[in-house]
């Protein structure tokens, strides 16, 4: 398995797709990574936090899909997207 962090950066999509690489050639699983940072002074304020980051985790799900079915016949790669809140640094 190999483990990819995205936060929906530009860069972090860079690299997802430098790493998918070696997993196509290894025939390793790809695991697309996103931690939901926890937003604690936000959500001390009331801020609606959970539903914001819900929402960015599924939006991103959603580009990192429309990517993997473009290459859909040209390379087969094994991939699975998870999210999760926590500390990034550490949930990866």
């Amino acid at each position: 398995m190999i483990v990819a962090g995205v936060d929906g950066s530009d860069s972090s999509l860079r690299a997802a797709a430098y790493v998918s690489g070696p997993a196509r050639r290894q025939g390793a699983l790809l695991a697309v990574v996103y931690v939901q940072p926890v937003l604690a002074a936000g959500a001390a304020l009331g801020a609606p936090v959970a539903g914001t980051t819900d929402e960015s985790a599924g939006d991103l799900a959603a580009r990192i899909r429309e990517a993997m079915d473009r290459m859909r016949g040209v390379h087969d790669i094994r991939w699975a997207f998870h999210s999760f809140r926590g500390d990034p640094f550490n949930g990866l």
